[in-house]
This record gives structure tokens, sequence and C-alpha cells, in this order.
């Protein structure tokens, strides 16, 4: 039996157009070759396909956008996000975060079975790095396509706030440049390949005795090396200081850019319940901890000569590289964006966060002004942060925000109609 709506508005509305799902059509079919070459294990005339593919899919974005934002007046267009399957956690939402989460299983664990996809990717590799690819370059590539191909959706989305353009500007830039191509043209310079935009912990490998030891053979490594520590110990204090953690999480890390861009269409899928708020802040911190303590006892394992703690240590490196390295950051970091949001590593798990957080908290100029007397209580604020904040909660007791786990993206700020909330930098006294 089919249910009546007695409702003066349309219940379910239409949510996209012919020249959309045209847009739409050309780039699935984009994504349909990179899914043939992958299920089927070999890669045909790997060039021609490969431009074919990443063609159509930049065609489909553009043409989307076009008739999405720019054929109306700029504004944030939310319309119809509970009602569509891929961002309301229905049929599709589901297909999609499988699909994420196989790959990423498959790139970690089981890259033979990637070889279809490795070879398609193999002329460019040789293009940038003179050299064979493997699942990590197919996989770095994949993700800058992501950030650049719906970094440039975001960007016409938000196109009227001058912050959103810039920070999307940012992070396709510092991926695009410092963790793909520099990266790539370091390796076709026989030198090794560095990721000037990940420090420690959250590549956790880099403050390692193995890591030491891998960049000793070259003066450009061990600056790296260096670098990533000073980072670390001064710089994320420094910067934090004066800007607060956006300065990493939505400016420069990778994590938070593919989390902006390609995850923008499921930020309020984020839990905004208070027991979520206790579990993050438990897990967060337990994964920085658990970086320090693996990283020291690797030291330690050092100093005392490779003695009794050699296995002990090394077992609790591989747990970690396991648990939080692979499984949490990559297999439930991106594949359950269309499940739990797009930060659920950044919430949950990331040590580098934590860490950021600390200094966000106790010591920090950045804040979240709030104007209490013009809010009406919407929710657009609290239903679009993708860290599960509930800002409205603040706003509507006229109370700065200065939590750890705010990345500064601003988009509480952009949503609301009233513009009770700003992105401020004041002095450090706390409520």
């Amino acid at each position: 039996m089919q249910d009546f709506s007695l409702s003066f508005a349309q219940p379910a509305p239409a949510l996209t157009s012919g020249r959309q799902k045209l847009a739409s059509a050309l780039g699935a079919l984009g994504a349909l070759l990179l899914l043939i070459t992958w299920v089927g294990g070999r890669a045909v005339a790997p060039a021609p396909v490969l431009l074919a593919s990443f063609g159509l899919m930049a065609v489909g974005v553009w043409l989307f956008v076009r008739e999405e934002y720019l054929k109306h007046p700029a504004g944030i267009r939310n319309n119809g996000v509970w009602f569509r399957s891929l961002t309301a956690r229905g049929v599709w939402g589901w297909v999609l975060g499988v699909w994420l989460t196989g790959f990423y299983v498959c790139l970690y664990w089981f890259p033979q079975y990637l070889r279809g996809l490795i070879d398609l990717f193999g002329p460019l590799s040789q293009l940038l790095r003179a050299r064979a690819a493997d699942q990590w370059f197919v996989y770095g590539t994949l993700y800058t396509a992501a950030v650049l191909l719906m970094g440039v959706k975001f960007f016409f989305k938000y196109r009227h706030n001058r912050y959103q353009r810039v920070r999307t500007v940012s992070v396709v830039f510092f991926q695009l440049w410092f963790a793909w191509l520099l990266p790539a043209l370091l390796v076709r310079l026989q030198q090794p390949e560095l990721y000037f935009s990940y420090f420690w912990p959250l590549s956790y490998y880099q403050g390692t005795p193995m890591a030491y030891k891998g960049y000793a053979s070259s003066d450009l490594g061990l600056f790296y090396f260096f670098f990533g520590l000073i980072m670390f110990f001064i710089g994320t204090p420094v910067l934090t200081y004066f800007l607060g953690k956006r300065w990493y999480c939505s400016w420069v890390c990778g994590c938070g850019g593919l989390a902006e861009t390609a995850g923008d269409p499921f930020r309020h899928l984020s839990d905004k319940s208070l027991r979520a708020w206790r579990v993050e802040r438990w897990m967060i911190h337990g994964v920085l901890v658990f970086a320090v303590l693996m990283t020291a006892l690797l030291w330690l394992n050092v100093a005392v000569g490779r003695g009794i703690l050699q296995q002990f240590s090394e077992a609790f490196y591989r747990l970690y590289g396991f648990l939080i390295g692979a499984a949490f950051s990559g297999v439930v970091g991106v594949g359950f964006y269309p499940l739990m949001g797009s930060r659920v590593w950044c919430r949950f798990g990331c040590p580098m966060a934590a860490w950021l957080g600390i200094w966000q908290r106790k010591k920090s100029r950045f804040r979240i002004t709030t104007n209490g007397g013009q809010c009406i209580s919407c929710g657009n604020c609290s239903a679009y942060c993708e860290m599960g904040i509930d800002v409205r909660a603040y706003a509507q007791r006229g109370q700065d925000i200065v939590r750890a786990s705010c990345v500064g993206c601003g988009i509480c700020a952009a949503v609301c109609p009233r513009g009770v909330l700003r992105l401020e930098n004041g002095d450090i006294r706390r409520e």
C-alpha cells in the first residue's frame, strides 16, 4: 500500500536534473574503467585507459559543478542530504562503504589483487618516478585525484566564502605537491621518498630508529628526519598558539584534505552525542600514548644493544602498524565515510590531532566566538560539524567554543544564517 503525504511541500524532492545525471554517468563511467581493470586483474592499453578514466571523471565533476552551483546564486546548498541514499546511510551509502573498505583491505594486506590497477598506473609511474608502479603509487595517485576533483566541487560550493576558498586551495596544493609530485620526483632523483606534509607521530615510522638508519645515507633524509621532530616539538606548539590546530588539520594534512573535499557530502553523519565525545577523548589520547610508548620502546631497545627488549618492541611496533596505521586510519578512517562521517580518523584516532588538540585547548589564541543573542537555534552549525561538536549548545549560551577536537574548518560559521559564529584569535584566557 502506497503512503500519500498531505504536506504542501514535496516530501521527496527532485534531487538531480538531467544534466546532473549525465555528469554523474560520465564520472561513473570513468570509475567503471578503473573497476574493470581492478576486477580483471590486468591492464589493457594502460596509458589511454588511465587518461580516459581520469578525463571522464574530471568532465563529469565539472559538468555537475556547473549545473549544481554555477547556475545558481552563490550560497551553501545542502538540499536533500537526508533524502539521498548515498549521503543518508542508505543502500548506496552502504555499497560505497563496502567498496572503499574492500579497497583498503586489498591495499594493505592483499596487494596481489590490485595487480591490474598497478599495471594501469605503470606508464604514469615511469613518467614521474622512472620506476615501475606499486600499490602505494596507485593509492597516492587516486588519493590526490580525489582531493583535486572534489576540491573543485568544494571550492565552487563555498565560493562566496573567502576562508573556504583559501583553505581549499591550500589543502589541494599540499596534497598535489608535497604528498604526490615532490616524493615522486625525489625517487626519480635517487633520493628517499619523503613526505614533508606528514610528521611524527602521524607518520609513526618517521620518529623510529629504523627511519633514522634509512635516512642516514642522505643529507636530505637526515634533514627530513629532524625536520619532523622539530615540527612536533617546536613548530606545532608555536603555530597552534597563533592559529589553532586548523593550520595543520584544515590547511596542510592530506587526511584532512580528503575529509574536507571528498568527505564533504558526509560531514553531517558525525555522531553528536555526549557518549561519542567521551569515547573520542579516551581513544584519541590513548592512541597518542600508544605511539609515544611504541617509539620510546624502539629507541630503548637500541640503547640497550638490542637485548631483551628487541622482540617486544618490534612486536609492539607491528601491532601499532596493523591496528592504527592500517586498520584504523585507512580501512575505518576512509571506508566508513558514508556511515560515520568524514572525520572518523581525525576525531577518534589521529595522534597528531591529539597533540594539536592539547595545545589548542590549553595554550592557543584561536577560538570560535558566539553572539548568542542572534542565535535562532536552527541547528545548522551542529548538523554540519564534522567533528561532532554540538555547536548550537555553545551558541545558545553565548559561550566561545574552545574545543580540542575543533579543526577550524569554519563550516559552522559558513552555514549560520544569522552570523552568530566567528573564527577569531584572541587572548589565551579560558573560561
